[in-house]
Parts: structure tokens; C-alpha cells; sequence
């Protein structure tokens, strides 16, 4: 599909008490699932008994399909961390998929991690030139093996895992699980959401604070750009293990990942979608009868542009959510087939009507082009597309599966004949300096808009 994807979300829970935290993970996956649908697993560990190995399980497929009430019934613990994936770095394997779990001469350490390591190439093979081997070929198992290998000439998981931090450079959000503590680090440049909750006296941290609410939990606070937050039987402590000069927050987290009742760094993502949608009307107004959006990210910006305008609201899409993923169809005919069986227009909304059609974005344009002919098949007079975010020009290196320049049509083709292409009427982008508008004083990684990148690889 003609869409931007998440890498992956990341679930942990720690207790003192004899809990199901496998529970907890499921139910918190299950809220993360839009950030990741090939792969998903569990891993869990038991402190209340004498020191164990760490139990997990993995496979292909979503949360509900992966985790029967049979196979959580074997992952017996109270603390664990769990994981859902959409791949951009390693294939789309089970090899691939996380939790990544080692045994090694100390014991055992898992870990499940959210984002895109750029010097990664350098680290395996230093691993490869050692003896190591690795299962898959994702960055995931690497900094699972480094931080083993670290643990063999330091005092304690978390001066091996602050030792290995140092060495990233990219996004990434870590959760490491050893058979007695939780580790929750965070890139220095704070790309890749991290949060904290709890729920009596469980500790929780996800990647969006509507995952802590899926189990009961308060939001506590996010995670710091640099931080390590250690949880053990004494409770929690937090150091700053790295700092960067800048921070720069992903901005596609308020554009399109997140979930609309999450809040990430203290910015609701809501209220930053409704903004965007305000800041395209005043900047770019259409005479028009209806606003719509393409669903789900493009709806709370159509809403901001119909309030600023004057222009009413109103569905224009009948969605079908039980049609698989249409990006795996072998063809380009098949997959414009499968949108069109998700995606239906209602007649009644856009008949003899001027339209607004917001999009969180355009990658390839194939899907807004054929949402638009079926809107004009059903008596559509004008179709005016309004984008909420930038045109992408340049490929993401952090954990985002923005293609790379060949693949965006905004980088080979001008604004005028993108909208020949997708045959709309009229087609704005919102623009970059209203960015900052929808979130604030809050700094931001804009690189697939600016080409300015906040993380080089020397």
C-alpha cells in the first residue's frame, strides 16, 4: 500500500508480586498493534521462585493469532517484555521477530527494541569476526548478543546495557529483561517513543501511553532522550547514560503512528492532528461542500480543517477491518483491488458534492488515485486533496519504511503533475514551518522533509 509504516512497539511489565505478566504484555500488544502487524512475541521471567531461565514465545501473525489462551498459559512470570514488528531493517521472518533471547555463560537476557541502529554493519561484523552467530538479520539480535557479550567483562546488566547504548547511533527504544530487572533506554535524540505507568504497584513502560491505559495503568512520564530507567525488587532508579546535542522527536508520531488517545512527550497526538488539519485550511482554503479524511490518521485533520472552515465534517469511507494486509498482494492491479474491498466510498457523502480529501501523506500516490476515481464513479464533482504533512523527499534511516528517493513521487515530480496523476482538482501539502504549530516548543526530526539528518554515521 501507498503508506508510511512503523517499525515496531514495545510492552514491558515488572512486578514484586506473583502476577500473569504475560497478561498484561498481550492486552498492552493488542494496543500497539498498529504499529506493527508481521510479527509478535512474549518473554517472560519468574523472580518470586529461585532464579530461572527466561520463558518466550514468538511467531508470525498478530497478537490474537500468535497468543492462544493455551500457549499464554505457559508463560508463566512476573516480569517480562513483549514486542510487536513491521520490518524495514531484517527480513520478514521468524528468525526476525522479538523478543530476541540469549543464554549465555551468565545466564539469560531478552530484549525488544523499536527503531533502526545506522551503524549496525559495524557492530556484527566485529561480532562476526569473533566467533558469533546469528539466527536472523535483524539489528535486534546484535544488540542482544553485544549486550551478552559486554555482560561477560562487567558487574551488572546495566553497565553492560548503558556500555552498549553508547555505541548506537539511530532511533531506538530498548527493552532489556534480565531473570531479575527491567530495562527501559532511550536514543539521546529521543527519535523513538518511551513512556512509563503503573497500575497497583506494577511498573509499566510502552511505546504510547494508550498502551499503559490498555491494562489499567497511569502515565507516569516518558522516558528522557538518553535515560535508562532500571526496575528491580527495590523499585525504580533512573540515570542518563547519553546526551546528544539536540533533541529531535520523530514527527511522523503526531502525523500518523500513534494512536490518537496517546500523548507523547507531553504532546497529545490528537490535538497535534487537529492543528495540522487548521493550519492546511488557513493556508490552503477550498470552496467546497463536505470535508473528509481517508481513514484512520487522516480523520482528526479533516476534522481540524472543517472546524477552522466553516465546511461540515462528514465520513465519506466505509471501512472494512477484517481484509488482510493489502501491501503483500503480488500485483499492482490486486493490491488497487484490495484497497477499494477495505475502502469504500459512500455515495450518499460525496454525490454531486465538492469534496476536501485529507491524507496524513502521499509515498507513491497509487492509493489516493484510486480512492479518488471511486469517489468520482460515485458522483463526486470536485475533488480537493489537502496533505497534512510535507511532501517526503528523502528516505528515513531511524525505523520508518519511508522508501528510498525513487520511490517517492513528490522527489521526481512536481506538485502539479502529482496532481494530474492522482487526479485531483486542486492538491496543497502542509507546510514545513507549521510543523512546530502542532507540537509546539517541542523539537523535531524532520528529515524526510528537509533532508536534515539529526543522527550521521561517523
Amino acid at each position: 500500500m501507498d503508506n508510511i509504516h512503523e517499525e515496531c512497539g514495545v510492552f514491558g511489565v515488572y512486578s514484586r508480586d506473583n502476577i500473569d505478566a504475560a497478561k498484561y504484555i498481550y492486552y498492552g500488544l493488542t494496543a500497539l498493534q498498529h504499529r506493527g502487524q508481521e510479527s509478535c512475541g512474549i518473554a517472560v521471567c519468574d523472580t518470586c521462585g529461585p532464579i530461572g531461565n527466561i520463558c518466550a514465545h514468538k511467531d508470525m501473525g498478530l497478537v490474537s493469532e500468535v497468543f492462544e489462551p493455551k500457549t499464554l498459559g505457559k508463560l508463566r512470570g512476573n516480569i517480562g517484555i513483549g514486542h510487536v514488528r513491521y520490518s524495514t531493517s531484517g527480513d520478514s521472518t521468524r528468525e526476525n521477530a522479538q523478543p530476541v533471547f540469549i543464554n549465555y555463560a551468565k545466564g539469560t537476557v531478552a530484549l525488544a527494541h523499536n527503531g533502526n541502529i545506522i551503524n549496525i554493519g559495524e557492530i556484527r561484523d566485529e561480532l562476526l569476526a569473533e566467533g558469533a552467530a546469528f539466527s536472523g538479520n535483524s539489528d535486534s539480535e546484535v544488540i542482544a548478543y553485544k549486550i551478552a557479550e559486554e555482560r561477560m567483562h562487567t558487574a551488572s546488566i546495566e553497565e553492560a546495557a548503558e556500555n552498549v547504548s553508547k555505541l548506537l547511533k539511530g532511533g531506538f527504544a530498548l527493552l532489556v529483561l534480565s531473570p531479575r530487572k527491567l530495562l527501559c533506554i532511550r536514543d539521546p535524540w529521543g527519535l523513538k517513543p518511551l513512556c512509563l505507568g503503573s497500575v497497583n504497584g506494577v511498573y509499566v513502560c510502552a511505546s504510547e501511553s494508550s498502551a499503559l491505559h490498555a491494562v489499567g495503568a497511569d502515565y507516569v512520564r516518558d522516558v528522557r532522550p538518553g535515560e535508562m530507567v532500571t526496575i528491580t525488587e527495590e523499585g525504580v532508579s533512573s540515570k542518563i547514560i547519553m546526551h546528544s546535542e539536540r533533541e529531535a522527536h520523530c514527527v511522523f508520531e503526531y502525523i500518523y503512528f500513534s494512536r490518537l488517545d496517546s500523548v507523547i512527550d507531553g504532546i497529545s497526538v490528537y490535538n497535534a492532528r487537529i492543528e495540522g488539519g487548521k493550519s492546511l485550511a488557513a493556508r490552503f482554503p477550498a470552496d467546497a461542500d463536505v470535508v473528509t479524511g481517508v481513514p484512520d490518521s487522516g480523520l482528526a485533520a479533516a476534522a481540524g480543517f472543517a472546524e477552522y472552515s466553516g465546511i461540515p465534517f462528514r465520513l465519506a469511507f466505509a471501512k472494512n477491518s477484517y481484509v488482510g494486509r493489502t501491501f503483500i498482494k503480488p500485483t499492482r492491479e490486486e493490491r488497487a483491488s484490495a484497497v477499494m474491498i477495505k475502502l469504500r466510498v459512500i455515495r450518499d457523502v460525496v454525490k454531486d458534492k465538492r469534496v476536501v480529501l485529507i491524507d496524513d501523506s502521499i509515498v507513491r500516490g497509487t492509493t489516493l488515485a484510486n480512492l479518488i476515481n471511486e469517489m468520482r464513479k460515485f458522483g463526486a464533482r470536485e475533488v480537493h486533496v489537502r496533505i497534512s504533512s510535507p511532501p517526503f523527499l528523502y528516505p528515513c534511516y531511524y525505523g520508518t519504511d519511508v522508501p528510498d528517493n525513487s520511490e517517492l513521487i513528490a522527489s521526481g515530480h512536481t506538485k502539479e503533475e502529482i496532481r494530474k496523476q492522482i487526479g485531483a482538482d486542486s492538491l496543497e501539502y502542509l507546510c514545513i514551518e507549521d510543523l512546530d504549530r502542532m507540537t509546539g516548543d517541542l523539537p523535531l526530526c524532520k528529515a524526510c522533509f528537509d533532508g536534515r539528518y539529526p543522527v550521521i554515521s561517523k
